[in-house]
């Protein structure tokens, strides 16, 4: 007792030595001369916290020297301000009891700091106080709790000060404070609140960060009542160009979730800001996200061990199609989603509608993360979810598309066939949006891509009959919406591969529409992946194991076809990629033809399929006559389908059928499919010779140059004597080539003339036909001029004298006297009987 007693008498001593020797310096602090007081404070620091003291004889000196320092910190000099906080703040560091200066010392920092209008105007020397006010917090602790109003009005003032060290280190004093008295701290911690997300987002990413730390502390610390005023502050940092600040966030929530005591609370608006992170670009916050999620789920099982006891006792296996190399959550952080997931998908909606490109794509990956918890529970939610992956695929980002998608695909594992298929397959239907059909059969596609092949074989046909139905494969005509309907049909096949052949007439009607439609290529090759399932060895296979079916499904509608009806285009389809296979069904192609190409049907969906006709017969032997039966069926196409659309009707569109007609009659005449001799088949040639269309003439004179060519020697004199008149008349076309032809046919119609042909009985025929020939070798294109010259070298053997006589007309009236000439010249080389004078 006495040792202890010597010693502070003894400590005593010599602190009043030193405060002795400081008396002079203290004394000239009160000088006006500013470098005096500069130079006492100095002092000051090198005669006690400088020089190594006892640490009660520093505890003596700083309780005699506090007030004077204080006072300093109202020095209009800077330099001696700053000094005056240096002393203070290492005798602060120093002594053992520095709580003794708190009555005075914090009163003094609250006026200089705390005030609406901050005292301190350096930058600097605030930073030096907050500094010191955060070392007086880390070594007073719990002694500061009566202090709390002054503490809240300094951090309220500093956080928010411009200086952005300022800001840093009054949240690290924030942070501090809360953890040292949290029984008095939750009490005004709301009102830190408020200057926290005026700096939140600050343009320095450090004082960023600083503030998400102190936010969470505030909060942790706090009555919990303001998790609502932060959630959405943080919520943007989620997007933060820095990876420290998303991770500073990752942090918080994480801490939150497992340390906040009205935590559960908060759980379902907590969760989705930790799941976000753990897609985060930056690998580390990926891991601390996923490391806490683990921790918060297994918390949580912890917590409620007796709610979880039959599911901890009889532990679930996962799904027996689970996603491949993905790591199925422990059974606390499903649960904890599972509980949550109706007030989650909601939340997801309404983000997945947020103007911010950012925000939608991060909530298109969360979406995928909760589905992965939830497992098959997400089936009582199916309808929203559905109506929400409906809205988000009509997004222009392409990641928020795809990234649902992927979401869709987890409903297809985990949710059953019969449950989704009910609801997609409505939709599917009946559009959800007019404006983007395709939608519902991008999200089949997703989710059926999920569905295991065994659980979905039993509802292929259900499926099949779907796509098939003419309000879904042949509503719309959009490219997208088409690629959506292939993209379905190819999942579909990979699914299920050769289980695909119960509806493969289903899958190739869908095909079909879709090529007849647009030109899209993916089509034949999915149409061969069809094959190829079903162990056919090419397309054609194919259209011979459904062609039957594929016929009577056409004809089921032929009597209502138009220029608008998607049949006709399917028609097409089937008939052009069938190859020889459509050959085989001529017997029923040809009622079907008969009906839809009638005079009185739609003019352009006759022309239309008149030109396709015309393209097969150009190669018969190859499409509709490769076993032949078209041939005998060509007599009955000639009289019943072409010679009536061969009428002459007004307008142009009829016109336009007639030569489409036409086009057709002229393969057949090449591929001497029909018989020319038929008389009704004449008068319709001639007739078209006289067309508007300048095809339609070219057609006909090319129609009955064949003609000619193949019967022309059998025709009768009178037959023969009414062609020529009409091949005359082409000889004044307006289109070169139709002239060209017309002369080719008069040289074939000469060549037709046989002994049966009496020249002195047709010669008034002759002699017009001469007559106007000889008009022609005057004509400007010197090629016509050589054509005609050896037409008429050909007619001289018909009746020489005859073309002697009006040769010589026209050389006396001196026009082509070189053509008379030649002609002449070959009219004399003939045999002298067949030269004799023509008579009167």
């Amino acid at each position: 007792v006495i040792i202890p007693t010597a010693m502070a008498v003894g400590g005593d001593h010599a602190a009043s030595d030193v405060l002795r020797g400081l008396a002079r310096h203290l004394n000239c602090l009160n000088e006006d001369n500013k470098a005096t007081r500069k130079r006492a404070l100095e002092q000051i620091k090198r005669e006690t916290v400088d020089k190594g003291l006892s640490s009660d004889v520093l505890q003596e000196v700083f309780l005699a020297l506090l007030k004077p320092l204080l006072k300093c910190l109202s020095d209009p000099m800077e330099r001696c301000r700053e000094t005056a906080i240096a002393v203070i703040t290492e005798f602060i560091r120093c002594v053992p009891k520095p709580e003794e200066s708190l009555a005075y010392l914090m009163p003094c920092l609250a006026q200089r700091l705390g005030d609406k209008e901050i005292l301190e105007p350096a930058e600097e020397l605030r930073l030096c106080a907050v500094e010191m006010l955060t070392l007086t917090v880390e070594v007073c602790g719990k002694h500061l709790a009566p202090y709390l109003n002054e503490m809240i009005n300094i951090l309220q003032r500093t956080i928010v000060d411009p200086f952005p060290e300022v800001k840093r280190e009054s949240c690290k004093c924030t942070i501090n404070f809360a953890k040292c008295v949290p029984g008095q701290f939750h009490m005004q911690a709301e009102n830190l609140v408020k200057p926290l997300m005026q700096t939140i987002a600050h343009q320095h990413s450090r004082v960023r960060v600083s503030v998400i730390e102190a936010t969470g502390a505030v909060i942790q610390y706090g009555t919990g009542k303001n998790v609502d005023d932060v959630l959405s502050h943080l919520a943007q940092r989620l997007f933060d160009d820095s990876p420290q600040v998303r991770k500073a966030v990752t942090a918080v929530v994480g801490n939150w979730l497992l340390h906040m005591r009205d935590r559960y609370s908060y759980f379902h608006k907590l969760i989705p800001l930790l799941l976000s992170s753990i897609n985060d670009e930056i690998p580390e916050i990926r891991l601390l996200a996923a490391d806490q999620w683990k921790q918060v789920g297994a918390q949580w099982e912890m917590e409620n061990e007796d709610d979880l006891k039959d599911k901890l006792d009889f532990h679930i296996a996962p799904p027996v199609f689970y996603p491949s190399g993905v790591e199925r959550p422990g059974l606390g952080c499903r649960e904890l989603v599972v509980r949550n997931l109706g007030r989650l998908v909601p939340a997801i909606t309404h983000d997945l509608t947020d103007w911010l490109v950012p925000t939608r794509v991060r909530t298109s990956q969360l979406l995928s993360v909760l589905l992965l918890h939830a497992e098959d529970h997400s089936t009582q939610h199916l309808q929203p979810l559905l109506a929400t992956l409906y809205r988000a695929c009509t997004d222009t980002e392409r990641d928020v598309v795809s990234n649902c998608l992927a979401a869709a695909k987890l409903l297809g594992t985990f949710v059953p066939p019969a449950v989704f298929l009910k609801l997609l397959l409505d939709h599917v239907a009946t559009p959800y949006s007019s404006s983007h059909p395709w939608v519902p059969i991008m999200v089949l596609t997703a989710v059926l891509q999920g569905c295991c092949k065994p659980l979905l074989i039993p509802h292929l046909e259900q499926i099949a009959n779907t796509l098939v139905q003419p309000d879904v494969c042949q509503e719309y005509e959009q490219v997208m919406y088409l690629e959506q309907l292939l993209a379905c049909v190819d999942v579909l096949l990979r699914q299920c591969e050769s289980d695909c052949g119960s509806v493969s007439l289903q899958l190739l009607q869908v095909l079909v529409t879709v090529q007849s439609l647009s030109a899209e290529p993916n089509a034949l090759e999915i149409a061969r992946c069809l094959c190829k399932v079903q162990g056919l060895d090419s397309v054609m296979e194919l259209y011979r194991q459904h062609m039957s079916q594929l016929l009577d499904g056409l004809s089921a509608s032929v009597n209502t076809w138009s220029s608008y009806s998607p049949q006709r285009l399917q028609l097409y389809v089937v008939v052009t990629q069938s190859g020889p296979v459509i050959g085989e069904f001529v017997n029923q192609l040809m009622p079907l033809l008969q009906i839809c190409l009638q005079p009185d049907k739609d003019p352009e969906m006759r022309m239309s399929i008149f030109t396709m006709l015309a393209k097969l017969l150009m190669d018969a032997a190859n499409t509709l006559d490769s076993q032949g039966l078209f041939h005998d069926e060509s007599e009955k196409f000639l009289s019943d389908i072409l010679l009536p659309n061969l009428v002459w009707q007004a307008g142009r569109t009829a016109a336009a059928v007639r030569t489409a007609a036409l086009s057709c009659l002229l393969a057949l005449l090449h591929r001497r499919t029909i018989t020319p001799e038929q008389e009704k088949l004449r008068p319709r040639v001639l007739s078209a010779l006289e067309e508007d269309s300048q095809m339609g003439r070219l057609l006909a004179c090319r129609s009955l140059s064949t003609i000619l060519r193949l019967i022309g020697t059998s025709l009768h004199p009178e037959v023969l004597n009414k062609i020529y008149p009409e091949l005359l008349k082409r000889l004044d076309d307006s289109s070169g080539e139709v002239r060209g032809v017309a002369l080719q046919a008069m040289g074939l119609w000469l060549s037709s003339l046989t002994k049966n042909y009496n020249a002195d009985l047709c010669a008034s025929h002759l002699q017009l036909l001469f007559q106007q020939l000889l008009l022609h070798l005057d004509d400007p294109d010197s090629l016509v001029q050589d054509q005609v010259l050896e037409i008429l070298k050909r007619g001289s053997s018909v009746h020489p004298a005859l073309l002697k006589h009006e040769v010589e007309a026209v050389r006396d009236k001196q026009r082509t006297p070189v053509y008379c000439d030649q002609l002449l010249q070959h009219i004399s080389s003939l045999p002298s009987e067949a030269t004799a004078d023509c008579p009167e």
